[in-house]
């Protein structure tokens, strides 16, 4: 599983993913609307997804998602037009719901529980690390070609699906099965978590809007030429490998309190963003966002597993995705529209989400405390 990250980070256009769309003919709105139709495919497809992998296997059900994933870099590089891009993001849609709690179901149940966040760390920094090595090349890359950005990243997804046929199945107990139905209803049994699941879905939305598409738009307004974009993103990779730390920060001051914090980083950064077009702060803050939101991670996934007792771990996982998805595509098509104004006004709308986002989590932890005091 680190070495099928790893590769899967190699994604040579990420530092002009944005650039490549609009060179295309897309514009910023429909960039974002393009995600806001696949954030809905997700929200549809994450139980089927999570229920077909507790009861058909973890390993199959990567081997389909990761060969899809293949695929839609083929077509990535083929698109030329909006129906292209879409396609795109909707086969993306079918392998982000297929993997999503399908890969950490696979590691949780292959390692002891007192290693997760330890494991979970590891595991974001690989991708991490592939992530960092694609965007130092991606400088070069560009530099000759902006097209071969998305031609190179083919190839690393091709070898990905091979080492998936090397995966190891998990070896589950056998239990009478439980509808889809039945997993929402234990999924939910402790109302509380909603708060948690919403207040990391609006959090991972702002990151992803403005590490993936606001940046790049703040870097042009900052004067920083494009060819830099692949070495400013390699040293945020560089800085999101202390994900594999997270472990420690959450045993110094626990989970709920590291992060609250980490996400007012967030938000602080996000602020400076919208005053400041001055290109050193601003790679400085869009650094501390990616940080910071890396460092979560393992965290949330930690606090998520350990929730689940004795059901469809998947399947579960999928039904807290679900609602992330659901945040995610209403947050995209409000930012985009936003974002088409100005990138002021996107990253002002952007922290606005993270200040409600820590909001959530405040709540979510004073009526944890409250609960075990009765």
């Amino acid at each position: 599983m680190y070495i099928i990250v790893f590769l899967q980070g190699f994604v040579f256009y990420g530092p002009v993913a944005t650039l490549f769309r609009q060179a295309r003919g897309l514009s910023m709105s429909e960039i974002f609307m393009i995600e806001s139709i696949a954030w809905l495919l997700v929200i549809v497809l994450e139980v089927p997804w999570g229920w077909i992998s507790d009861r058909f296997g973890y390993k199959k059900t990567l081997v389909v998602v990761n060969t899809l994933f293949f695929v839609s870099k083929i077509v990535f590089y083929s698109a030329h037009s909006f129906e292209l891009f879409l396609l795109e993001r909707v086969m993306l849609s079918i392998v982000v719901s297929g993997m999503s709690g399908c890969d950490t179901a696979l590691i949780y149940e292959s390692i002891d529980e007192s290693q997760a966040q330890k494991v979970f760390g590891k595991y974001s920094a690989f991708g991490t690390l592939g992530f960092l090595i694609a965007s130092v090349l991606s400088t070069f890359i560009v530099s000759v070609s902006l097209e071969n950005t998305a031609l190179f990243t083919i190839f690393p997804y091709g070898i990905s699906v091979i080492v998936t046929l090397f995966l190891v199945e998990v070896k589950l107990e056998k239990k009478e099965k439980i509808s889809i139905l039945s997993n929402i209803k234990v999924a939910f049994k402790d109302k509380t978590i909603i708060i948690f699941v919403l207040a990391i879905a609006l959090v991972v939305e702002v990151v992803q809007a403005i590490t993936v598409f606001l940046n790049q738009a703040q870097y042009v307004r900052s004067g920083i030429d494009p060819k830099y974009f692949g070495l400013i993103l390699a040293g945020i990779q560089c800085m999101r490998l202390l994900s594999a730390k997270a472990n420690v920060i959450s045993k110094k001051f626990g989970n709920m309190s590291s992060i609250s914090m980490l996400i007012s980083v967030i938000t602080v950064s996000g602020l400076l963003l919208i005053l400041t077009s001055n290109p050193v702060l601003s790679v400085i803050c869009v650094v501390m966002i990616a940080l910071s939101i890396s460092v979560i991670g393992p965290i949330e996934l930690d606090v998520k597993n350990k929730m689940i007792k004795g059901s469809d771990r998947a399947t579960i996982l999928s039904i807290y995705s679900m609602i992330g998805g659901l945040i995610g595509s209403i947050g995209n098509i409000i930012i985009g529209k936003v974002a088409d104004i100005s990138v002021q006004h996107g990253l002002t709308t952007c922290t606005m989400m993270s200040i409600l986002s820590l909001v959530l989590i405040r709540i979510y932890s004073k009526r944890n405390i409250n609960s075990v005091k009765r």
